[in-house]
C-alpha cells in the first residue's frame, strides 16, 4: 500500500507541475503523508523532475529540511 501512495503522490505532483503553488501544497500534503524512507526517494526523484523547470526549484528545500530532521 505504502508503494502506492508513492506512486500516487508521483503522479499528482507531475499534473500539478505547471502551477508552482498547487506544486508546492501537494508537495507539502506528501512530506505528511509519506513514510520516511518514500520522502528521501521523492527527493531524489524530485531533483531529477524538476531538472528543467526552474521555477519548482524552490519546492525542493521543503524536502530536503524534511528529508533531514528523519
Amino acid at each position: 500500500m505504502a508503494r502506492a501512495m508513492f506512486e500516487y503522490t508521483k503522479a499528482v505532483l507531475e499534473k500539478v507541475s505547471f502551477n508552482t503553488e498547487l506544486f508546492n501544497k501537494e508537495l507539502e500534503k506528501a512530506v505528511n503523508r509519506l513514510l520516511p524512507y518514500e520522502i528521501k526517494e521523492l527527493f531524489f526523484w524530485l531533483k531529477d523532475f524538476t531538472s528543467n523547470k526552474p521555477e519548482l526549484y524552490s519546492c525542493l528545500a521543503l524536502v530536503e529540511n524534511t528529508k533531514r530532521s528523519l
